[in-house]
């Protein structure tokens, strides 16, 4: 993976309404981001009816009842076929997160190229078996996880049948905002190196600062929140950016991505021809007759574009002058 990809997670900040998803991959278009990314969940498979909010959810939202909440932002297959169609026509890509057996088989049958694995199915055993079954590109949310339950994962899937290439880790902090200094964002470099696989990010802070460091830090997926307004209700709008704030999230990403440049260090062309009239060449630093040996008592160095490089100091010192030269006058040997 050479290009940063960016996912605008939409999440359930439809609010259950068709008409709002579909202005939402509308605002994921108008962006530039590469996915919109929803959440695909039929409630009675997902949840126990008695279950309550977590303590965010019951923050940001009017529910006590988890299950009461779901439902009611709950899409259909027949709304994710209307919204893969806007997908199509925006030209954006169309990612989602089963959360449940059954809606692993909708997003089979609407025959995405990629499965997104929420933070909550990570220890999931049948769930991730089923996913592995289908041998497509996987993004893992290793949210609340640790390296082992990480590494469980990664095998169930494999053996399952996906080929390890096609994981791509994603590091999260499961808090809906969560505070800078608690995504421990150098825990990226740590996944790399331990898994070997591309890692990303899924960034729940307020702002654009956490996921700008995640880039400088070799962050390949970054994926976001965004919401039409952090007015409405719902869990998520709160740690979501607006329309606005998304188009220039992306756009200032993909600028940090363009500056990391390459692993190498070598002078731009620009450089190269600035460093003529930059870089110091040998010049006389008195009157320098025939046959007189230069030295650092009668040689100094200035910036002119042409004469021989100060890097050759060691090889003129010591050499007897063939010419006579002036004060400031560029040395020949």
């Amino acid at each position: 993976m050479s290009d940063l990809i960016i996912i605008a997670e939409a999440g359930v900040n439809h609010n259950g309404s068709l008409k709002n998803a579909l202005k939402l991959v509308d605002a994921a278009a108008k962006s530039k981001a590469d996915f919109v990314k929803f959440q695909t969940y039929i409630t009675e498979d997902l949840v126990q009816r008695s279950l309550s909010c977590a303590d965010y959810q019951k923050r940001n939202s009017s529910f006590d009842n988890q299950f009461k909440m779901l439902k009611k932002y709950e899409l259909k297959i027949q709304d994710f076929k209307i919204i893969l169609k806007r997908c199509k026509k925006r030209k954006i890509k169309f990612l989602s997160s089963p959360f449940d057996l059954e809606s692993i088989n909708t997003l089979k049958k609407l025959k995405v190229e990629t499965i997104k694995i929420p933070s909550g199915e990570i220890t999931n055993i049948p769930y991730l078996q089923k996913i592995g079954k289908l041998r497509k590109k996987i993004i893992l949310s290793t949210g609340m996880a640790n390296v082992n339950e990480i590494s469980n994962a990664i095998k169930i899937l494999t053996k399952s049948g996906t080929n390890r290439k096609n994981i791509s880790i994603l590091h999260c902090n499961t808090e809906y905002p969560v505070l800078l200094d608690r995504t421990n964002l150098n825990s990226i470099k740590y996944l790399r190196k331990k898994f070997k696989l591309d890692v990303g990010f899924s960034d729940h802070t307020n702002g654009f600062e956490a996921a700008l460091i995640a880039v400088g830090l070799g962050t390949k997926i970054i994926e976001k929140h965004f919401t039409l307004s952090k007015k409405m209700k719902g869990p998520d709008h709160k740690a979501s950016l607006d329309v606005k704030e998304m188009v220039n999230f992306v756009k200032i990403l993909r600028s940090a991505f363009k500056g990391l440049g390459s692993e190498t260090k070598k002078p731009s062309k620009i450089e190269l021809a600035n460093s003529k009239y930059i870089r110091k060449k040998i010049i006389a630093k008195n009157t320098i007759f025939k046959g007189q040996k230069f030295s650092e008592n009668n040689l100094t160095t200035k910036r002119s574009n042409t004469g021989i490089p100060s890097s050759n100091w060691k090889k003129v010192i010591g050499k007897i002058s063939n010419f006579n030269f002036k004060k400031d006058q560029i040395i020949k040997i």
